[in-house]
C-alpha cells in the first residue's frame, strides 16, 4: 500500500478511544462517547489486552463478548482488541507500533487515552497512557513505512486524557481540564459497564455507586446533572470567551 493509498483501509473513524482493558473507556468516557455518536460521529474504542485472565470470567471469550454487547450499548461503530498481555503490559516498540497501525487505519482525528496512573489498580494504565502517547506520534512518522505495513501515514489533530482512578480525588496535569455533559447518557454509560457482568457481580455494586456519584458530583459543578472530567493534552484555546461560558443566548433587548 502506497502513502497515498486509501483505498484498503476501513471507513475513517472521528475519534478512538483507547483503554488497556475492556471496561476501561466505558467507566471513564462512556458517556461521552454516547454522546459523540448521538451526534452522528463515527467513534471506535482500541482495547490493548483482552483483560483476561480475572478471578469470575471464565475466559476471553466472555469477556469479548461483554465487550461487543457494552459497545452496543454506547453505540460505537467499531471496537478492537490488541493482543497485548493482561497485567503484563509494558510500553514498548512493538506495542507502540501496534496500536500505531490502528490508528493508520482508522485515521481519526482525535484521540482519547488514560490519563496518569491509577494508586491501588492496574499498572497497566500507566503503560496503556505512554503507549497511547506514542503511537499518536508514531502514526505521523514518514520514511519508517517497514514498521507499519506500508499503512499511510496519519497525522492526529487532538488528543484527549481521561481520568480513571475513581478513588484518588488528585487532578492530572494537562493542557486543560473540563467537564463533558453526559446528562442525557448517564444511564446509557452505567448499562454499558453492566455489561461486564463477570467483573462487576452483585457484591461489586460499589463500583455503580462510585462512577454514577463521580459522575454527578462533577456535573453539579459545571452546572449539569452529570458530566465526566476530560483533560486536552495540549493548551485549550476559546475564540468567543462570552458565548463559551454563558452560552449562545438571544439578545434582549
Amino acid at each position: 500500500m502506497s502513502q497515498t493509498d486509501f483505498s484498503d483501509l476501513p471507513e475513517r473513524l472521528d475519534v478512538i478511544a483507547v483503554g488497556a482493558h475492556p471496561d476501561d473507556v466505558e467507566i471513564a468516557c462512556g458517556g461521552t462517547l454516547a454522546n459523540m455518536v448521538r451526534d452522528g460521529l463515527r467513534v471506535g474504542i482500541v482495547d490493548l489486552t483482552d483483560g483476561e485472565p480475572t478471578p469470575l470470567s471464565p475466559g476471553p471469550e466472555v469477556r469479548l463478548e461483554e465487550a461487543r454487547r457494552a459497545a452496543e450499548v454506547l453505540g460505537v461503530q467499531v471496537r478492537e482488541t490488541l493482543t497485548l498481555p493482561n497485567r503484563r503490559l509494558f510500553d514498548g516498540f512493538d506495542e507502540r507500533v501496534a496500536l500505531a497501525k490502528v490508528f493508520r487505519r482508522y485515521r481519526p482525528r482525535l484521540v482519547m487515552g488514560i490519563a496518569e496512573k491509577t494508586p491501588m489498580a492496574s499498572p497497566d494504565h500507566w503503560q496503556a497512557m505512554q503507549i497511547t502517547d506514542a503511537a499518536i506520534f508514531y502514526s505521523r512518522l514518514t520514511k519508517w513505512d517497514e514498521h507499519f505495513e506500508n499503512l499511510p501515514v496519519h497525522r492526529i489533530e487532538k488528543q484527549i486524557w481521561y481520568p480513571l482512578g475513581l478513588q484518588n480525588l488528585s487532578l492530572p496535569e494537562g493542557g486543560g481540564r473540563f467537564v463533558s455533559d453526559i446528562s442525557e447518557t448517564l444511564d446509557v454509560k452505567l448499562e454499558s459497564i453492566r455489561a461486564y457482568r463477570t467483573q462487576f457481580p452483585p457484591e461489586k455494586q460499589r463500583v455503580f455507586q462510585l462512577v454514577e456519584s463521580q459522575n454527578r458530583l462533577l456535573g453539579t459543578t459545571a452546572g449539569f446533572s452529570a458530566g465526566e472530567m476530560l483533560i486536552s493534552a495540549t493548551t485549550l484555546g476559546i475564540r468567543n470567551v462570552f458565548d463559551t461560558i454563558c452560552g449562545l443566548q438571544p439578545h434582549k433587548p
